[in-house]
Formats: C-alpha cells, sequence, structure tokens
C-alpha cells in the first residue's frame, strides 16, 4: 500500500495545516513554539506515551534514561581539526550560559542537568577551511551517558563539522548550534551504532542574519534512534537546509522530529529526509513541523519526506505540519510518500539484461545518492555511500528472498 501527500509551494493565505496520520487521520496538534522549555529535568514529567510528541516512540524500553539519574559514564572521543578551531571541556554552567535556547523535553533537559561538562567547538570569525571539523564519539558500555556538544559559528566563517557516533551505549545529548551574521557551516550528524545502542538527542540551532546552516542527519545503526531538530531563523536573510537519510532494519525504531521557527521576514528553509526500511518490524518515525510566525513576511519554506518498504513487516509513519500565521509569504508546503519498489524502475533495468538483485540495489542506491551528494564534504560523502551499500546488501537478500516465497 502507498500512502501520499502532496502539497504543492503556494502562497497561503491565513492557512493552519496539520499533516495526516499513516491511516489518513488529521492529527490534533498544540503549537510548539508553545511548549515549556527549561534546563531543569523536574519541570518535565516522565513521558507515558500518551503525549503527541512521544506517541510513537517506545517508552517502555527508556525507562533508564527517563529516570535521569545521575552517572559517571562517557563516551570516548577524538577529533580533527583545521588550524584555527578550538574544541574544549566546559563546564555545564559554561555550557548552559553559551546554548542557544533551552531543551524541550525531559531527556535532552537531563544531559544538561546531569552531564558533568560539555565539548565546546568553537569557530572563529572570517575562519574559511576546506577540511572539516571531526568529532569521533564511541561507545564502549550500556551504562546511561549524558552528553553536551556546543557548535559556536563565528561572524562569516565557513567551515564544516561532523560529528560521528558508533559502538554501543545508552546515550541521551543536547547540541547547541549557533550560526552568526554571515557564516555558512554545514553540520553532519551520522548515527552508526552497534544494533544495542539507544541515542536520543536535541539539536537545537539558531541562524542568524544572512548566514546558512546545511544541517545533516544520517541514521543507520541502533536499536532506538530519536533525533529531535529544533531550528529558529532569527535574523532576515538567514536560509536553513535540513537533508536527513536513515535505512532502517528489522526491530529498529529511527524517529525524526524537526521543527523550524520562521521568527523574522524574508528566511528560508527546506527539509528534505528520505528512508528506507527493511524486515519485521522496522519502525521509522518522521514529524516535519513547519511554524511561520505572523511578522515573518517573505517567508519560503518546503519539507519533503519519502519512504521505501523494502520487505513485509516494516512500517513509516509521516507527519508533515505547517502552522501559517501571514498570508504574506513567497512558499510554503510539503510532500510525503511511503511506497514499495517501483516497478517501472525495476523493468526498466531487467530488460536491459540487469538481474533483478542488482536491479533492486541499483534503484535503492539512486534514492539515497543523490542527497548523500548534496553534503559536499567528499570523505564524509564517500564514508556514508559505504554505510548505504553495507545496508543494500543485506536488503537487496531479503527483498528477492521475499519475493520468491
Amino acid at each position: 500500500m502507498s500512502l501520499t501527500t502532496d502539497h504543492s509551494r503556494a502562497e497561503v493565505d491565513g492557512a493552519h495545516s496539520h499533516g495526516p496520520q499513516s491511516d489518513g487521520a488529521v492529527i490534533p496538534q498544540s503549537d510548539r513554539a508553545e511548549r515549556a522549555t527549561s534546563f531543569d529535568v523536574a519541570d518535565f514529567a516522565v513521558p507515558n506515551g500518551r503525549e503527541e510528541e512521544w506517541r510513537f516512540t517506545p517508552i517502555k524500553k527508556l525507562a533508564r534514561i527517563f529516570a535521569a539519574e545521575g552517572s559517571s559514564a562517557h563516551l570516548g572521543w577524538t577529533t580533527e581539526l583545521p588550524a584555527g578551531v578550538t574544541v574544549e571541556e566546559i563546564s555545564a554552567a559554561e555550557a548552559r550560559d553559551k546554548s542557544v535556547f533551552a531543551p524541550g523535553d525531559r531527556t535532552s533537559a537531563a544531559a544538561t542537568s546531569l552531564s558533568e561538562g560539555a565539548i565546546l567547538i568553537t569557530i572563529p570569525d572570517e575562519f574559511s577551511a576546506a577540511d572539516p571539523v571531526i568529532v569521533d564519539l564511541a561507545g564502549a558500555g550500556e551504562d546511561v551517558v549524558w552528553g553536551q556538544i556546543l557548535v559556536q559559528v563565528g561572524a562569516n566563517a565557513q567551515a564544516s563539522v561532523v560529528l560521528t557516533h558508533s559502538g554501543t551505549a545508552t546515550y541521551s545529548a543536547y547540541v547547541s548550534v549557533d550560526v552568526a551574521d554571515g557564516a555558512n557551516l554545514t553540520f553532519v550528524s551520522v548515527q552508526d551504532w552497534d544494533a544495542t545502542a539507544i541515542h536520543l538527542a536535541e539539536n537545537a540551532l539558531r541562524v542568524a542574519k544572512d548566514a546558512t546552516l546545511k544541517h545533516v542527519v544520517m541514521t543507520f545503526g541502533g536499536e532506538i534512534v530519536r533525533i529531535g531538530v529544533n531550528a529558529q531563523l532569527v535574523g532576515e536573510g538567514a536560509n536553513l537546509e535540513l537533508i536527513g537519510a536513515y535505512f532502517t532494519d528489522a526491530g529498529q525504531h529511527q524517529e525524526h522530529r524537526l521543527f523550524v521557527d520562521h521568527a523574522v521576514p524574508r528566511a528560508r528553509s527546506r527539509a528534505t529526509y528520505k528512508g528506507a526500511l527493511q524486515g519485521e518490524g522496522a519502525h521509522s518515525v518522521w514529524v516535519g513541523d513547519v511554524l511561520i510566525r505572523a511578522v515573518a513576511e517573505g517567508t519560503d519554506t518546503y519539507e519533503l519526506n519519502r519512504n521505501l518498504l523494502l520487505t513485509e513487516g516494516a512500517r513509516a509513519d509521516s507527519v508533515p505540519n505547517l502552522e501559517i500565521e501571514t498570508g504574506e509569504i513567497e512558499g510554503a508546503g510539503h510532500a510525503s510518500a511511503t511506497g514499495r519498489f517501483d516497478d517501472e524502475q525495476l523493468f526498466y533495468l531487467q530488460a536491459r539484461g540487469i538481474p533483478e538483485a542488482e536491479a533492486r540495489r541499483l534503484v535503492v542506491h539512486g534514492f539515497f545518492a543523490e542527497l548523500v551528494r548534496e553534503i559536499g564534504i567528499p570523505s564524509i560523502e564517500a564514508r556514508l555511500l559505504e554505510s548505504i551499500e553495507a545496508e543494500l546488501a543485506v536488503a537487496v537478500g531479503k527483498s528477492t528472498g521475499d519475493d520468491q516465497q
């Protein structure tokens, strides 16, 4: 069964819309801009699964994180730094002062209040380098780890920052990215965990006047991965690109939630996320919320989510939402689709002598490759394409096996 919603970019006069559930029903949604935020974990109740923001998540498996108890466990980390960039450990109090805004849920508040400190990456004004800043984070146990990472990008700087996650851990993190006037940052977060890892994170983003932020999330591993992206455009001419890809295997839950707050006039945002799912119990969730405030005249925004089901037993939930408080905009829209292999594409390839297994691999590779190549960091693109090929080696075997039964 294929489920599709497609809303073309158009000028909307006073519209207020919410995306459908996977069964087509409309979801009541409170204004995300009005939700509580706090650095104090006590300000958030333990989720029970009936809350809108937690209703898709397997919360019974997150009891240790929701308990919000202190832990001395850490991830190991190494860095590769271009000259001029600094990485240092700072106190939790300093991190609170430098964060772009307060966390919006219990797990990210716990990360800020229970971590013993934070990693601060500082990119100075006018900085420019071809090589990315790379921070490799690795887990070596299942103890709960609380983490904070802050990225501060100076005015008119040009830089790339890559976070990678591997090994296993039960990890809750708060990541703050602050992009100053005129700066251009590509920020990449790669979740390539072992099968038993749990990773919850809030990425808080602030984009200033005439600045550009390309924020990339690539999720392949982990039992449960839930990444929230909360972005605010605070200066005219701000430009935000949200790019994501995920490959969800049997028994995995991968959830990506976006909130983009257009708080000023004449800013632009784009969100493009693609996922492939295979195996019994594979579950992906994508929620995209965009708020265009009354003052945000001239806004231009669009969000897209595509999901490809490779086998039976997989489920993708896709929920796009728009909240529009002014009709004086350039454009606003969203599109969402979930379906199986395109039979016409497979027939076209097989008719030219390409075996079925290779034809399937080529279709899925093409589904992701164009998106990955938008990152603009060749070494990272190559690494991600290798991860996708590793997933495809399993996916193609399962798909052809199912077809032959």
